[in-house]
């Protein structure tokens, strides 16, 4: 064999070895993928994030779908746009991605809470799996996005003496569950400077809520109502970007989302037990008798009309944005055996407003300090669920509709780390959070809760085609 045709054979089996390598190297990608998503969902299902009493109503605290950098600038989402970042709160910023990147982005954080009635105070700490979420590119203008985002959490453990006709008890409400979206998203950027996407979102959940009952002074059993309940529905989000290039270095970004109504049916399953004990102190205790109820079939729950507007105005160096967010709550059909109210004074209108923006010294500079990212951000919010609150030493048949206001700071740092193997860039997150519930009747109870939270947002180069000569 002559030495040109020994260099032949050798470039093959190179490129044999490469192509070879490559389909590997995406398979155990896409398998180690496929098992993170896997074990995501069980830590979904088990999570908590959550000890506010204010979760026994509707369906839980909800939660804004915002990720790492997103977070630490407020929550803002409408109007960002970024090659480098998985942003599900508007699915058109999914085409904002080059045809060589792929992202993989998750967080996890942890939370103080402080419940004050101005009695009573006390401390609950919390830490949970927040997100996973990737995005990689399809063809030339059209972008993807896959994850799973908490909707909503429902954790709650309180009570106290209540007196019926001169008869003085104990009344406790426990509760669990939460919903969970995992989301499926395209962008498609048909003309410059104007993308449009749309997410599927596959809703999935179940809740548990019990009232036990235990008698101060007499020896009477202990009686607990629990009602339960699944719930499976899909939803969407569409969304629309359009950029504005004030001149090279310079764009303003407007964006808007709008996401239909959900109407949902699914069975309510009441059941009544009477115990000896408290079952959740004694959880080895079975119950003494059983009564069960009819269960309420095909119950209508329904998630509102919610509509999102936003814009980010950025340079080389900074960035600022603007958000508002509007769901029609209103009159939205829920079973009244789970609450006690009705359908006109259940829930309210919901309004937030997000405001944030983002620092960097210079994004080229070979000066690691010079690279962070420095952000911050506001937020204000009402409740979109009002509560049946009794006021201290009254009779539970006085009770009141109360419901509150939400105040939030966050402040946060991106600390940039390069694939020297690839020159790509990709981020560690770190932000702090802080935020008020604060209600509108004096004996109600307030919350703080603060926040840290870290997130990791990874650019792999996945599609890049190596040339050989």
């Amino acid at each position: 064999m002559s030495s040109l045709q020994s260099k032949i054979f050798l470039n093959k089996a190179v490129k044999c070895r490469f192509i070879i390598q490559k389909q590997m190297n995406i398979r155990k990608r896409f398998l180690l993928l496929i098992a993170l998503l896997t074990i995501t969902v069980v830590s979904f299902a088990q999570q908590v994030g959550t000890n506010s009493p204010y979760s026994r109503y509707g369906y839980g605290l909800l939660s804004n779908p915002t990720l790492g950098a997103s977070e630490g600038m407020g929550g803002i989402s409408y109007g960002l746009r970024r090659s480098q970042q998985v942003n599900p709160g508007n699915p058109a910023s999914y085409s904002e991605l080059d045809s060589l990147t792929f992202i993989f982005d998750f967080g996890v954080s942890g939370h103080m809470a402080r419940l004050n009635d101005d009695v009573n105070k006390r401390d609950f700490y919390n830490g949970n799996l927040d997100y996973v979420a990737i995005q990689f590119p399809l063809i030339r203008n059209v972008g993807a996005s896959i994850g799973l985002l908490p909707y909503s959490k429902t954790e709650y453990n309180f009570g106290d003496k209540r007196s019926l006709s001169g008869i003085q008890y104990l009344e406790t409400y426990r509760g669990t569950g939460g919903l969970t979206q995992l989301y499926g998203g395209l962008a498609w950027e048909p003309v410059q400077n104007l993308s449009i996407g749309a997410n599927l979102n596959y809703l999935f959940g179940s809740f548990t809520h019990s009232s036990v009952v235990t008698p101060v002074s007499t020896s009477a059993m202990i009686g607990e109502t629990k009602y339960n309940y699944a719930f499976r529905e899909l939803k969407y989000d569409l969304g629309i970007q359009y950029t504005y290039p004030i001149d090279k270095n310079r764009s303003i970004t407007v964006g808007a989302v709008y996401t239909p109504q959900v109407n949902a049916r699914t069975d309510v399953k009441p059941t009544e037990m009477l115990y000896t004990g408290d079952p959740y102190e004694n959880p080895w205790l079975s119950p003494s008798q059983i009564l069960i109820t009819d269960t309420l079939k095909g119950a209508s729950f329904q998630l509102p009309h919610t509509f999102g507007a936003g814009f980010t105005y950025s340079t080389g160096k900074f960035l600022f944005g603007l958000d508002g967010t509007y769901q029609l709550w209103k009159n939205l059909e829920y079973p009244a055996i789970l609450d006690d109210l009705t359908t006109e004074n259940r829930f309210n209108n919901a309004y937030r407003f997000n405001a944030g923006m983002e620092y960097v010294i210079d994004p080229l500079s070979q000066n690691f300090f010079h690279r962070i990212r420095f952000r911050g951000g506001l937020s204000f919010a009402n409740s979109y669920a009002n509560f049946s609150i009794t006021p201290p030493e009254n009779d539970v048949s006085n009770a009141v509709k109360g419901s509150f206001r939400e105040y939030g700071v966050n402040v946060g740092l991106g600390l940039p780390f390069l694939d020297y193997m690839s020159g790509r860039v990709s981020m560690v997150n770190i932000g702090l959070g802080y935020s008020r519930q604060q209600p509108d009747q004096k004996f109600m109870i307030s919350q703080d809760m603060f926040k840290i939270s870290v997130n990791m947002n990874i650019n792999e180069l996945w599609f890049f085609k190596r040339q050989f000569d």
